[in-house]
């Protein structure tokens, strides 16, 4: 059985709302998800994800997703923040379906909140590993296989 989730769903950047509907956004976030969860999922356009990036990372610049976790136990609350563009030219660039990487995306960003981290080689492995083997459970190619 998954775990429980409280999802908050807002979308800044609309383009892809029709792609992402409550039950679709779940499916992805609840796959990825080890413990009760309490997730906000903000899809936002560059400027805003620009923003983020760089008063938060010091990056200045857009970036596929952003975790913002809070709490891992006893349930884990986090805010993910997808940039739509940038989502959209990566999935075009890598000839896969938008829908995949938002599923991608926001299984990433779950990990994230998580714990997981892929700064350090061996972590990095254990991540993508996991990440794959949920998007193979959600019937998606392996993301790291196209590379």
């Amino acid at each position: 059985m998954k775990p429980d989730l409280s999802l908050s769903l807002q979308f800044a950047d609309p383009r892809h709302r029709a792609l992402l509907p409550r039950h679709k956004v779940q499916r992805f976030i609840r796959a990825a998800l080890e413990l009760p969860g309490e997730i906000a999922v903000r899809i936002v356009g560059a400027e805003e994800g620009r923003a983020l990036n760089r008063d938060y990372r010091g990056k200045d610049y857009a970036t596929n997703v952003l975790t913002f976790d809070y709490a891992h136990e006893p349930v884990v609350g986090a805010d993910l923040v997808i940039c739509a563009e940038v989502v959209e030219r990566e999935a075009a660039e890598m000839g896969i379906p938008l829908l995949d990487h938002y599923a991608h995306m926001l299984v990433h960003g779950t990990l994230h909140a998580q714990g997981y981290d892929h700064e350090a080689d061996d972590e990095a492995e254990a991540m993508e590993a996991r990440e794959s083997e949920i998007l193979a459970a959600l019937g998606i190619v392996d993301p790291y296989r196209r590379r």
